[in-house]
């Protein structure tokens, strides 16, 4: 686990129109009066009426003043089966004035008073890290507003380009006009597609107005018992619903998907009662974070076994020693966690589970925005949340619980190996190629080459997608990870599966052409048929071994997600960017070698050949509000030439999310690796080494990996 305009309200213009023309009636009354009075009294007549006359009338008495506009309120509660607490709440009027900002307490409620000057339609969002729910309202005389995911949907339904961040300006714009009889049409349809769960739940509950609790009950079960995503791709936006049922061993998630500009929502399938977990599991999710979080709030060594409050220290599961801690986990006993091969504790390299119980410098790391990700088949919780250290570095992952009774324990996936799938999203930029920069979405396939004795311990990983495809991957010297095989051979030393591939900025053609041994499916996706794949499908990797008296190891894994379109993408814009200063750099230490690349020097025991990822010690990155800062940084390359062959390798470094430089050290992956050397008694990049590519790795809440590489070489064209 990794823890490391408000703009001027608009004239009330009927207002003052109906003001002013009571201030000219009042005039003229008056005019007409002093031209009576004048008319009546002059003359011969000294001021007497003549008879026969009519008597003057007496001036129009002023008008009551106009009573004062009464302030309305609203309230209601952010969930989304969990309660959205500690959420910035905005809301934005007609005029797209921010009328109301505020925070939800920690059962996700919130409350109102608007100012007069407020002009419905309202657009409400609630936003969490880079997370966001959205509602509206049509009802002038206020009351309640929920925000959930459900309201999010009716929100997209009801912008014009389906984003649900950009109606309150398309209703400031004219081009969105809702009215109550377009939100209660988009609330019908949306209740109409999931009738069938909310007939199993006995709920009649209007999303928006609806009275309801994030306790897990009634409405708010509804919540837990739906993940619902919506994507925007700068026209529409593709929306996804799908059901958190407890599966039976390797079963396809039960999901329905429509694009906002569809005229209908499709139903759910039936449902029941028995698919469905306990309730309340977005409180008990909440309760476990919130014990996680006490844990961590003890200094270190109440933690575990160590002889001061400062510094790092190793051990196992046994040497945590506070009963708060152990009361995370199964049991009452860290020794029954396992996670990808991990156990609760630390070694002397600073590995495994749960390691930052033994490091100071996690004291106070916070464990929050905890949410249901999936169902396991044998029952178990797969939960998404996100954890932040006292030095402002944040990460999202998930962890594995179990019900015991009815609290939830940590219990970890029970997995022996290291793996993992993972939709992902990559940027492509060439430092020294303008003009071929590219978007590819597709799965990131991940599986760790565990070394014993300085050889692979895997002979080949066999991996079958959810529509029943086969990938297989191999072990490459100097790799970390195993390697797609295209026809039994590794082309490139990817764990990419990339399903399609679009130039930037508008260019033709497709990347495939450039960079072929980066695709290593022949197929390719169209966006149609990527917005088709369910979020949680589900992928199963069958572990063969060199020692063959090892028997095959079968391990299965739910996605969060599926992958972006590269249209969806660029709408999330979810990616880093170099510095002006990284780039000039970059380009200045590598544009004058033929092939683009950063090549090493001789070793130097006083000045090791490290890659110094910083521009001069300053920032070598940025990270815009649209994404997460990174956590990983990579560089690849290839070693020295040996018999005219020059071996493939990777070397990664874990960084905290705020962090903007890094450096990274060589470091060997097996036995006879050239790429670095120790002749000076440091282990740094050997001559002729080069780099050629760099990466950071963000990971989003829904688990999908953010890739931001630049190749420094210059590809053939």
């Amino acid at each position: 686990m990794s823890i490391e305009l408000a703009p001027c309200p608009r004239p009330q213009l009927e207002r003052s129109l109906s003001a002013a023309s009571r201030a000219l009636g009042l005039s003229l009354a008056g005019a007409m009066a002093l031209a009576l009075s004048a008319c009546g009294g002059g003359g011969s007549n000294g001021g007497f009426i003549p008879s026969g006359s009519s008597p003057a009338p007496s001036p129009a008495p002023a008008p009551a003043p106009a009573p004062a506009p009464a302030q309305v309120s609203i309230s209601g509660v952010a969930a989304s089966g969990s309660p959205f607490n500690n959420a910035t709440l905005t809301v934005v009027d007609k005029t797209g004035a921010t009328v109301c900002n505020t925070t939800t307490d920690a059962q996700g409620t919130y409350t109102c008073k608007l100012p007069t000057t407020t002009v419905f339609p309202l657009v409400i969002t609630a936003q969490r890290g880079t997370e966001s729910l959205y509602s509206v309202s049509v009802n002038a005389s206020g009351g309640r507003i929920n925000v959930t995911p459900i309201t999010s949907i009716v929100v997209s339904r009801l912008s014009p380009n389906g984003d649900p961040a950009a109606l309150a300006a398309a209703i400031a714009a004219g081009t969105a006009v809702p009215d109550q009889a377009s939100v209660s049409e988009q609330v019908a349809e949306v209740m109409a597609a999931l009738k069938p769960l909310l007939d199993v739940l006995g709920s009649t509950v209007d999303p928006i107005t609806g009275t309801f609790t994030a306790d897990g009950t009634g409405h708010d079960r509804v919540l837990d018992s739906i993940d619902v995503t919506v994507r925007p791709d700068g026209t529409t936006a593709n929306i996804e619903i799908t059901l958190q049922a407890i599966p039976s061993a390797n079963e396809q998630p039960i999901s329905v998907n429509f694009r906002s500009s569809d005229p209908t929502v499709p139903a759910l399938p039936p449902v029941t009662i028995d698919q469905l977990a306990k309730p309340g599991v977005g409180e008990a999710i909440n309760a476990l974070l919130a014990r996680l979080t006490q844990c961590y709030a003890l200094p270190l060594s109440k933690r575990v076994n160590a002889p001061s409050d400062t510094g790092s220290v190793t051990g196992t599961a046994t040497d945590v020693i506070s009963p708060l801690c152990k009361s995370a986990f199964l049991g009452n006993d860290p020794g029954q966690y396992l996670s990808s091969g991990s156990r609760v504790g630390r070694d002397a390299s600073g590995a495994g589970s749960f390691s930052s119980l033994f490091r100071s410098n996690a004291t106070g790391v916070i464990f929050d925005q905890g949410s249901l990700g999936h169902y396991r088949s044998n029952g178990d919780v797969i939960l998404r949340y996100h954890s932040l250290n006292t030095a402002g570095s944040g990460s999202f992952d998930t962890l594995a619980a179990r019900y015991e009774g009815d609290e939830l324990k940590l219990i970890g996936n029970q997995y022996i190996y290291n793996a993992s799938v993972r939709p992902q999203m990559s940027r492509r930029e060439y430092v020294n190629s303008a003009g071929l920069d590219w978007v590819g979405v597709g799965y990131n396939v991940f599986a760790n080459n565990l070394i014993a004795n300085g050889q692979s311990v895997f002979s080949k990983v066999e991996v079958t997608s959810p529509t029943g495809k086969v990938y297989t991957l191999l072990p490459v010297p100097g790799n970390s990870y195993l390697a797609i095989a295209i026809n039994g051979v590794v082309t490139s030393p990817t764990s990419v599966v990339l399903l399609n591939g679009k130039f930037l900025n508008g260019g033709a053609g497709d990347p495939r052409t450039l960079e072929p041994a980066l695709f290593v499916d022949s197929t390719v996706f169209t966006d149609d048929q990527i917005i088709k794949i369910p979020n949680q499908g589900v992928w199963r990797m069958e572990f063969f071994h060199v020692n063959q008296s090892t028997a095959n190891v079968v391990q299965s894994y739910k996605t969060e997600s599926r992958p972006l379109t590269a249209a969806e993408a660029n709408a999330r814009s979810p990616f880093v960017s170099l510095t002006s200063g990284m780039r000039a750099l970059l380009i200045q230490r590598t544009s004058t070698n033929v092939n683009g690349v950063f090549v090493y020097g001789a070793p130097s025991a006083t000045t090791p050949n490290v890659f110094d990822f910083s521009n001069n010690a300053a920032d070598a990155w940025t990270v815009p509000a649209t994404a997460v800062g990174p956590t990983l940084v990579s560089v690849f390359g290839r070693g020295p030439l040996i018999n005219n062959v020059r071996t493939n390798f990777n070397d990664d470094l874990s960084i905290a999310s705020n962090v903007r430089t890094a450096t990274i050290n060589c470091t060997p992956q097996s036995s006879g690796d050239p790429h670095c050397d120790t002749a000076t008694g440091v282990t740094q990049y050997a001559q002729n080494s080069y780099v050629s590519t760099l990466q950071l790795v963000s990971r989003t809440r829904d688990q999908m990996d953010a890739f931001s590489l630049w190749a420094l070489y210059k590809p053939a064209q």
